[in-house]
Parts: structure tokens; sequence; C-alpha cells
């Protein structure tokens, strides 16, 4: 699998040329290719493989791995990101990015470094959609900077690389084999924002007789972005955004927390105050300012009671919480550390002992949104609590003096039930998470009986620490039973002259002292193989020439440890002391969640033939060459039993510079650990309870569901599955390749690429969802049903006010859904990737290079289960609302992170020492499925374009010879993100504008 990088353009379709074209009786480096391990064959001539070398990365001009894989075409959104900051640690935080190879989601790209596998992120993450837990590797532990090339085959590959190749295989390649010191500093900055940004890189190397020992240290630190730094993130409340659409004023674009520190209340039964009702029949009653119509009683500071309308719609809705306004990290703190060695020891003539040691570790320092009650615990402030307005008429003989004065409350006081709330008061959450990697590994390789062969011993452990600041139910239980001021006071509201922002009016330290704790999660990977392979360029001789064979075994161990805060996985758990209700978290807003522990065994074996079936030399008329890839890999899993892959590819050179090529192949991806360990988890989302929607709209409080205000956080009890079987795959492609040999040398070298692709998939871990699962009970309300996953609350006196005169029977709130793992029906994936590659050396006006990647996704079909079928034929019968979003099932092409078209054109110049490097990305418009009219009809995400741009002049003499200064600007035209009803789709796009950097380098 050795070949020039000139081959590559020929028979990867995306390479990039070195600085200058090396002279004919040269040297010219071997490089490895990814999609063969048959070393000195031909096999890749057959595969797409887009290779990036140091040209395309100075364009780039990349700060990370997140940065560098979404400027390929054919990588897919980006699920895991730095700016996607939950306010939880049940996702993945911290310096983190994904790989999403033909969008086929996360963990279906097998990701190697320096040909080998890599351990995956140990911190699982909800996919999209599917809301399966996902794995994948870290991009951000790829050092950009220290990076010899990446390989990209764009083919699926489980028959030579086994379980994750579905979409196919990432390659990535660091410096090794240098000699010599050389040392670059950079300094960058996002303009408009606080982000700045420091880093060093350090390569160093030693050739001595028999070796060479390659070091490579790499270290960033960057300052947060923050959300008020940008109109687009600086409200949780879009609305402005869209002044002038369709969707102008649309209450749904209000993402402004409905859970705040104006709190809303049960005290469980009516209370009147001289015979006007002061709460709801049921008891329900919330707080807000005195200036707010409606306001029934005053209880101090400009804080006043109302009845138990919802505290966030209609009239009151400048009560929601404006978490994004108080100034929250949207990209954290970080300070990232990569040190990577490699070595090689010619022990006799034919044996070669080889190692790597690579040392990762990021920490990063973020402001995240106050922690809020969910459905996950119910806390109650007991009538004893001294701010209770409806306590008890004493405090040990004295007056209650927070006591409303002459309400039908008993004298012994009413207990309080905080239906929802958010701890303003207790301050931003702060969150550290340390993200760690080590690699070790170790071989010999060498030629022996004609083969070549190769063995090495490979340990991989990734970790992460995330600690962040949380609230203790019990705690909180505890402090807001006490009589005396130092109580928790839930009763104060927020900030009376601006209502959405901050709360003005805190509790005592004392008592926000108290109920603070630090919750950790740890979670660690681990990686250990064993593999041996051979190889053999010419193991026969056919008339068309020699056949080429690879083989190999190998052995790997796989484990996944989540070690959840005790306050989390049910070592501490939280009891109500008012209602003697046991919660299984006594973390306030994050639900159960038992600690998880899985490993699995693999063996494997795999065979590769490259077989050459016509030459030149046969001289057949419209067939100069015709050359066969054959593949076969098994894999005996200790966990979800065995399976066995083919792949067949083949290149038909039809004459010299024209080239056709096609494979097809079958493919698996094994369940994580994480799906099928996992015992009952739980999750809380924010969903829509469309039965409630459906009622305001039928007593004519709204006028289409885009203006519904029924969210609530939603918990969803998952389980693992232990019967969930491997995910099957066959992919299937062809192109060609055409490099005109009619073109003189004297104008440069061209060639033009067109492959078509397609993946079909079957048996797709996934789950029903907990939003569908509410459509489903919204469905079957209409004719008096209900769906038996969606538990429910007894409907209070309130519910019942809610649906009268609407022929719906009343529901009351949801406790949880039900739902579990399982394999579901297919999807297929299909595309076009085009590239166009021109170079042109050594003229009298410099070197050119242009370069030019598109992706082309022509279809994107899930295949919807039974029960989501059902739900989309409901809702094209009219028997749903339009405006109801249902997932699973259907087109996905030009929705969310699915552009239909991303292309990308670098091109290069240099001129003796002065190089000038520009980079366009183009992404296509998609449709928002989250923000839909009352026709169904979505918000579409405009397109993008932006461009790059870098110049840079080395000095050959004197003090500052060896010495590159570099200028730069990437997003040169300074283009925000395109508007999405969150603001930005951070899965396609990066959260800030036109971002400047310099740098210096030394080489010694």
């Amino acid at each position: 699998m050795f070949a020039t990088s000139a081959l590559c353009a020929a028979w990867g379709g995306q390479a990039f040329a070195q600085t200058a074209a090396a002279p004919q009786d040269a040297t010219v480096e071997e490089i490895v290719v990814v999609g063969s391990r048959i070393e000195g064959a031909k096999a890749t001539a057959a595969l797409p493989v887009t290779v990036i070398d140091a040209k395309q990365l100075d364009a780039v001009a990349a700060s990370s791995g997140d940065d560098l894989f979404r400027s390929i075409p054919q990588m897919g959104d980006v699920n895991y990101n730095s700016s996607y900051l939950p306010g939880s640690s049940n996702s993945a935080r911290g310096d983190i990015g994904s790989v999403n190879l033909r969008n086929l989601g996360s963990g279906n790209t097998l990701v190697l470094l320096n040909g080998r596998r890599v351990v995956a992120h140990p911190t699982s993450q909800a996919d999209g959609s599917s809301l399966v837990p996902t794995i994948t590797y870290n991009t951000n532990a790829i050092p950009t900077s220290g990076l010899k090339r990446l390989e990209v085959l764009r083919d699926g590959a489980a028959a030579i690389y086994g379980t994750d190749a579905v979409a196919g295989v990432v390659n990535t390649v660091l410096q090794d084999k240098y000699d010599g010191v050389q040392v670059e500093v950079q300094h960058g900055a996002a303009a408009g924002t606080h982000l700045k940004e420091y880093e060093f890189n350090g390569l160093f190397g030693h050739n001595f007789e028999r070796g060479n020992v390659t070091a490579f240290v790499s270290y960033d630190q960057r300052t947060a972005l923050r959300t008020r730094d940008q109109a687009f993130t600086a409200s949780a409340d879009k609305r402005p955004l869209f002044t002038g659409t369709r969707f102008d004023g649309a209450a749904s674009l209000d993402g402004r927390g409905t859970v705040t520190p104006w709190g809303s209340f049960s005290a469980g039964t009516a209370v009147r105050l001289n015979g006007v009702l002061l709460t709801s029949t049921a008891g329900a009653f919330h707080t807000q300012p005195t200036t707010n119509a409606g306001s029934l009683v005053t209880l101090g500071s400009g804080v006043s009671l109302d009845d138990g309308a919802p505290a966030t719609s209609a009239d009151d809705r400048n009560l929601r919480y404006d978490a994004a306004a108080s100034d929250l990290s949207l990209m954290p703190e970080l300070k990232r550390l990569n040190v990577f060695l490699t070595g090689n020891y010619e022990v006799t003539d034919t044996i070669t002992a080889f190692g790597e040691v690579g040392v990762y570790s990021a920490k990063t320092h973020a402001f995240q949104a106050p922690v809020t009650t969910t459905s996950a615990q119910v806390i109650t402030a007991p009538a004893s609590n001294y701010w209770n307005p409806f306590g008890p008429t004493t405090f040990n003989g004295v007056a209650n003096p927070n006591r409303i004065a002459g309400t039908t409350a008993p004298a012994a006081g009413l207990n309080v039930t905080l239906t929802s709330y958010d701890f303003v008061d207790a301050g931003k959450s702060k969150v550290d998470v340390t993200n760690s990697q080590t690699r070790f590994l170790g071989g010999l390789k060498g030629d022996a009986l004609g083969f070549k062969w190769e063995s090495a011993l490979l340990y991989s452990q990734a970790k992460v620490k995330d600690v962040s600041d949380g609230i203790s139910a019990t705690a909180a239980q505890k402090q807001l039973a006490l009589s005396t001021p130092d109580a928790y006071n839930p009763f104060n509201g927020g900030t009376a002259g601006n209502p959405s922002v901050g709360d003005a009016t805190p509790s005592s330290s004392a008592a926000i002292d108290a109920i603070r704790v630090k919750s950790k999660r740890e979670s660690t990977s681990s990686l250990t193989s064993w593999d041996f392979r051979v190889s053999k360029a010419d193991l026969f001789t056919l008339p068309a020439g020699d056949v080429g064979m690879a083989s190999g075994v190998e052995f790997r161990r796989e484990t996944q440890k989540d070690d959840r805060d005790a306050r989390v996985d049910g070592t501490i758990t939280y009891t109500n002391s008012v209602t003697g209700v046991v919660y299984g978290s006594d973390l306030v807003g994050t639900s159960p969640s038992p600690d998880t522990k899985g490993s699995r065994n693999v063996g494997s074996a795999y065979v590769e033939f490259a077989v050459p079936v016509i030459s030149p030399e046969m001289g057949i008329p419209l067939v100069r060459s015709v050359e066969v890839q054959l593949a076969g890999r098994a894999e005996k899993y200790s966990d979800v039993g065995s399976v066995a892959k083919p792949k067949v590819a083949v290149a038909w050179d039809l004459f010299d510079g024209f080239r056709l090529r096609g494979s097809w192949a079958q493919g698996f991806k094994a369940p994580n650990l994480e799906q099928i360990n996992a015992t009952v988890v739980t999750r809380a989302n924010t969903r829509t309870d469309y039965v409630r929607c459906e009622a305001d709209l039928r007593a004519g409080r709204i006028t289409s569901f885009s203006n519904c205000s029924r969210s609530l956080s939603v918990q969803a009890q998952r389980s693992g599955n232990p019967d969930l079987k491997p995910e099957k795959s066959e992919t299937s492609g062809f192109g060609l390749v055409f490099e005109p040999k009619f073109i003189p040398a004297d104008y440069g070298r061209l060639t033009f690429t067109a492959d078509y692709w397609r993946v079909k998939q079957e048996g797709i871990v996934g789950l029903f969802g907990e939003g569908n699962a509410l459509i489903a009970d919204y469905l079957a309300r209409q004719s008096g049903g209900s769906n038996p996953d969606v538990v429910r609350a007894a409907a209070t006196a309130d519910d019942v006010a809610a649906f009268a005169g609407t022929g719906l029977t009343p529901v009351g709130t949801v406790l949880y859904v039900k739902d579990q793992y399982q394999n579901l029906l297919p999807q297929e994936a299909r595309g076009l990737d085009l590239n166009l590659l021109y170079r042109l050396h050594g003229t009298r006006f410099g070197d050119f290079d242009v370069n030019v990647n598109g992706a082309h996704l022509i279809k994107f079909y899930q295949s919807p289960s039974p029960a989501i079928a059902a739900l989309l034929a409901a809702r094209s019968a009219g028997q749903i609302n339009a405006g109801t979003t249902i997932t699973g099932g259907g087109n996905q092409v030009r929705q969310n992170g699915r552009p239909e078209w991303k292309w990308t054109t670098s091109v290069t110049w240099n001129l003796n020492h002065v190089t000038v490097g520009a980079f366009t990305q183009y992404i296509g418009d998609v449709e928002d499925t989250a923000l839909l009219d009352s026709a169904g009809s979505a918000w579409v995400v405009d397109s993008q374009v932006t461009g790059n741009l870098y110049g840079e002049y080395e000095f050959t003499e004197g003090w500052a010879a060896n010495t590159r200064v570099k200028l730069g600007v990437r997003n040169i035209t300074d283009e925000a993100p395109p508007v999405s009803s969150d603001g930005y789709l951070a899965r396609l796009y990066q959260p800030y504008g036109r971002y400047f950097y310099g740098s210096i380098r030394k080489t010694f």
C-alpha cells in the first residue's frame, strides 16, 4: 500500500502536491495510503481516497481537529462539539469533536493513528434523532500542527479493517523520521469577541546510526467565547432574529427558560384572601413582579403572588429566564497539550523495532446556566419554611413575619411544592472538564522468505473527569425546612426591574452555601490490541503481472467504564421529607444514571489479494489494464457473536490517463458497550406535550402549533439491550479518474475524479423517542385512548379546567416515558464526490496548486419503523396537527445537519520565498425541522460561503535564516453563521466570524 504523492492524485481522487516538483532522479518518499494492507501493490487504484497534506492544512488554518474535519466536504455534521455545553454531564463536554463521514452518524467511521486503531472517547452522547448513546473518537486529540497528512478512505472497509468502518476510514499520520529542531508560536483572535488563542509547537528529531527518534510537542491555550459576544447567541430569545420572516413573533422561537427564579408552586389546595383566590383551585401559584398584570398580593421587594396560570406564558412571558444574557461560555476556556514520540531502530539488516508514545491532555473551564428543578426530583418547602407565604401563624410564639395575613391557609401552615424553580441566586454553574489520552505501542517488522511482516502490541487509554457545580436535593430540602432567616427562600423571585435576567433578591450566603455541592463524573475507555501481518507484492505471477497478498490476525480488548457521581448513581438518594417519596438522584436537575461498565474481546482474521487481470503489454483495445482487489475478514465477539464480510474493488484503465473504478463490500458495526450493558438510564429532555397544544388550539388560546408553549422537561427511562445484534451494511460505488495526457507538461497537470457511492444499512440501533411517544399519546387521546409508554400523573383541577370544552379528556403532567434500545429498520444514503486537482510547478511566475473538492448528497432516507410510519400517516391524513415534529423516518436530505451540497476550493501560489494561499468553503442550505409553520413547512437555514487567506515569507539569510513569518485570516468576509431556531447550527458552523492569526516558525 505504498504510493508516491503523485500517484495519490490518480488513484485517490484528491491529493495535494509537495511545495516543489521533485527532479526526475530524486527519491520520492513512499507514503502509506489507507485502503490496502499490501505493501508495494497498487490495490488502492480502485479506491476513492482523500489525502490532505501540509498545503491543505495551511490553507484550512485549522486550530483544532474539529476545525480540520469540518473542512472536508465528505464529513457530515458534528454532533460532539466544544460549543455544545449541556446543563448536566449526561453528554460529552469540554475539548471534544466527532467524526461523521457520509453523515452516517458518529461511530460509523473507523479512525486510525499511523495505521492502527485509536481508543474511543469514553463519554457517550445521544446522536441526533436516534437518541441512542454513541461513541466517537475525539478529533481534538489530533495535533493539527503535528500532522504529516490525513488520509480519508471514502469507502466501506470492514472487510479489511473491521467494525466501525461502515462509512470509511480516517488515518491520521503524524510527523516522524525528522532530523533537527523546529519551533513555532502562533497567536489568533476572533474579531469582536473575547476569543483569543495562543499556540506553541515544537518538532525535535535526531538520526543516529541505525535509527531515529522524533518528538512532537503542541500546546494550545484559548480564552472562552461568551454568549454575549455576538447577537445570534446573546439571548435565548431568537424572535428578533426572525423579524420580517414568516416566523415573525413565533412563540416557539423564545428559547428562554420556562423554569425561572420566578417559581411556580403548589400548595395542594386552594387558598383565598378575603374570598378571592390567591391560587388556582388546585393550589397552584407563582411569583412575579408587582408590575406584572394579575398581581394579587405583595410579598415585598417588588415581588407579588399570582394565581396558577403558567408562570411564563401570556402576560407573564417576561418571567422566562434568559441564561444566555447572563454571559455564559459558548466555547470553554481551554488548555491543551499534545506530546507524541516515535522511534525506530534497525535491530538487524532485516528486522526493525519501532514504537510510539503519545500523551494528550486538555482542561476546559466554562460557565453554564444555573441549576433548575426537573421531574427528576420533587422538592417541597415545608410549612415550617421561614419564607413560606402560607406558613404557620407563629414561629415559637412569635408572629410569622412572612405569612400572608387573612388567608384561608390553616394556622399550622401549608407545605408548598416547588413545581418549577431556577436556583439563579446560587450562581452560574462552573464546569471543569479534563480529557486525557495515552498511547503506547511497540513492534517489530522485517522481511522473511520474501514476505514483509509486522507485529505490534498497543495499549491506549482515554479518561474524562467532569466536575461541575450542583445542588443537593437533600440539602435543599433541609435548608427549606428551617424556620429562621437562613432558610432558603424560593419565593423571592428574580430581578423585578429586569425579570428575565438575574436574581436581585438572593437567599442568604449561608443558605446558598449549604445547598451547593460539586458533582463528578469519571469515564474511562481502553484499547489493548496485538496484531501480526504479512504481505507480499509478488505472491505469484499471472500473465498480467504479480499477484499481491496480505493477511493477518488481530486480538483486541475494549473496555468502557462510566463512574457517575454518588448523588446520581443511586449511592446517595433523595427522600422528600414531606411526602416520603424516594428519588434515585440527589442532584437537582439531573436524572438517575447508574454506573455502567462493559468489556469485550474480539478476535479477527483477514486476507486481501491484489490481482492484475489485464496489463498494458497485452495490447487489448480499450483495456489498458484491469486490477482487482479481493478481501475478506471474520471477527468473533465475546458479546454479540461472529461476522464475516467480503469486499471486491476493480480498477479499469481504458487508456493511459482514464480510469474507471468500482467497489462493492459488506460491513458491520457492533453495538457499543453502553448500548449493550446500560441498565435503566433516565434522561430528561425538553419536549412538547402536543395533546395540551391541541387543547389550547381548540380553546382558542393559540392560533397554531408554532405558538404553542407547552414544552416541559420529560424523563425518558431508556434501557440497554444485551440482545442487540451488529448493524449490517452494504456499500457500493463507481467512479472515474481522468488525467489528460495530451496537455503538455509545460501547462501543468490536471486530474479530475468523480465517484458515486451508496450505503445501505440494516438493524440500526435506535429508540422510538420520548418526543414521538408524546405524539403517539396525542394521536391516541383524540379517540379516547392513550400511549401506555407515557406515564402521567393524575389530572388536577387546573388540568380539567384547561381541557374544558375541547372534547379531549384532561391529562396530567408527564412523569416519564419508557423506551429501550433496539435494532430498527434500514436506511439508505447515496451521493456523488467530485474533485479537480491542478498543479503547475517550475514556471518563472512560481508554482501553482488548485484543488476543488465537492460532495453532493443525493439521498438519505431512513425507513420509519411501523410505529413512526403510523404517526406519519396520521399526520398526512390530518389526524394530528402538521406542526408536530416526528423524528426517525423519511427523507433527511437538506434537513438539519445534512446539506445537499458542500464544496471547498484551495489555491496556493509559491515563488522563491513567498507563499500565498486561499481556501473557500461552501455549505448548502438546510431545513430546520425544529421550526415548522402551520402547514408543516420548515424554516430554511441559508447556505454560506466563507474564505480564508494567508501569506508567508521565509527568510534564508542572516540571523533570520530558516525563519518563516505567516499572517492569515479565516472567514475573511466575517460571515456569521446562518440563522436557525437555536441561533445557529453548531453541528455545521463554528460560532464566530472573522479570525486573524499570525505565526513565526524557526528551524535549526
